[in-house]
């Protein structure tokens, strides 16, 4: 994701899938409310709400819960997060309203997959895990223990030297016992080791080796293939295919999120399942069939694309609009040249919503929310500058995006970011809100 250059100073007149780091949310407000065929899919933290260290201490707007009904069957939501359990965006949803059965009865809950694709949820709060096994729920729900076993059993030690009163709040925060996809998250360790970045990256690759060593202990209960680890952020995919932990530099802390999760839970297939659910909301029928899930699907793009074609009736291809947070470029010099990581856990799904743009000739639309702001330091900012424009007589300050969350020198990245929201998830929410008013208006 490049700079913009010289040519793109003035405003911009071409469509809107053809921009890259555009400000101008007006024409996207337009896209979103003048056109009937149009499908979202969001991601949530970061997006919709701020990103915390504490998932607990989570919130969200319900004027925005509220807005989502706008787009009543046009909208999904697609998160490495859950929808149960105490550290599922339900709950966080039902402390908005403080009464559940309002939210079930006018249907606001949050509709679409978590737990990264594995985990369908409609607005009325009714969720399945389609194609899990009650084996491999059994295996995961195992994990959250033997996690905070092992920190109770190495944060006493060097280099940590933890009190046993500290550890245990630490724990509480860290260990998220989600139900199909169990997390260590390490951002309050971050705030506690911070100018111990030794210590914090050696942290870092314990929990590391501590995922890997249940996934060797899933093979030996004949789940081999059953689980896999997402680390958030990530530098992009290894040689085998394996995400790449980002370690810990400067201000930056690196990879926080490390999720235990079901083989089949990425979210670009995620979209082939939202996908499957939006055509039989517009024709009646499934192009997938009923029971078509994440854990069924191919997981190179072309491969996830050629399904998409072969089923899929162009005529109903709707125009998606895909928004995240979590996009990442790193360089690494090799043998005097740079080489650029590729990663972020929204970076897959964006750039497939962009290849089915252009296969199908929709006009798909990728939105980056600048989550930044923040209280989890690991997200690179936007990088603006304002200009004078002259063009409509009176001179007037407007700015424009001068560097994306990727590096600037990776003007090879496939992922073109159409529009962005600098303000970070405020910006969003005000924007979602004005285009839903407009929608049923």
């Amino acid at each position: 994701m490049s700079a913009i250059s010289n040519k793109h100073l003035k405003p911009q007149r071409c469509p809107l899938h053809q921009r890259s780091f555009s400000l101008d949310h007006q024409t996207l407000t337009q896209l979103l409310t003048e056109r009937e065929n149009i499908l979202i899919i969001q991601d949530l933290d970061g997006v919709c709400m701020g990103l915390v260290k504490d998932p607990l201490a989570r919130v969200i707007d319900k004027k925005y819960l509220e807005a989502t009904q706008a787009f009543a069957g046009h909208f999904f939501v697609l998160t490495n997060g859950e929808h149960i359990g105490k550290r599922g965006v339900n709950l966080i949803v039902e402390k908005a309203f403080g009464n559940p059965d309002l939210i079930k009865e006018k249907g606001l809950y949050l509709p679409g997959l978590a737990g990264g694709g594995v985990q369908w949820q409609d607005c009325y709060g009714n969720v399945s895990h389609p194609g899990v096994s009650s084996a491999e729920l059994a295996f995961l729900a195992e994990v959250p223990q033997q996690i905070e076993a092992y920190l109770q059993q190495i944060l006493p030690d060097e280099p940590y030297n933890l009190a046993a009163s500290q550890i245990d709040k630490l724990i509480q925060a860290t260990v998220l016992d989600n139900p199909v996809s169990p997390t260590v998250n390490l951002n309050i360790f971050y705030e506690v080791l911070r100018k111990e970045t030794e210590s914090y990256r050696q942290l870092q690759q314990e929990i590391q080796r501590l995922l890997e060593k249940l996934l060797q202990k899933a093979q030996q209960k004949a789940l081999e293939n059953s689980f896999f680890v997402h680390y958030a952020p990530n530098l992009g995919r290894d040689a085998q295919g394996q995400e790449r932990i980002e370690l810990a530099q400067g201000q930056n802390s690196g990879t926080t999120d490390f999720q235990f999760m079901l083989r089949g839970a990425i979210k670009e297939v995620g979209v082939l399942v939202i996908l499957n659910h939006y055509y039989y909301g517009q024709t009646g029928s499934y192009p997938l069939g009923k029971d078509f899930n994440a854990r069924q699907a191919p997981r190179s793009q072309q491969a996830l694309l050629d399904l998409i074609k072969d089923n899929f009736d162009p005529e109903i291809m709707p125009t998606i609009v895909g928004v995240g947070d979590t996009v990442t470029s790193k360089a690494e010099e090799n043998n005097g040249q740079l080489e650029f990581c590729r990663g972020g856990s929204d970076r897959g799904f964006l750039e497939l919503i962009q290849a089915i743009g252009r296969e199908f000739q929709t006009e798909n639309v990728t939105v980056y929310v600048d989550s930044s702001h923040g209280e989890v330091k690991n997200r690179k900012p936007l990088k603006l500058e304002s200009w004078t424009n002259h063009d409509s007589g009176a001179p007037q300050t407007e700015w424009r995006i001068i560097e994306g969350p990727g590096d600037h020198r990776d003007t090879e990245d496939p992922l073109r970011l159409n529009v962005v929201f600098p303000g970070g998830y405020q910006q969003y929410l005000n924007f979602f809100q004005t285009a839903a008013s407009q929608r049923v208006s």
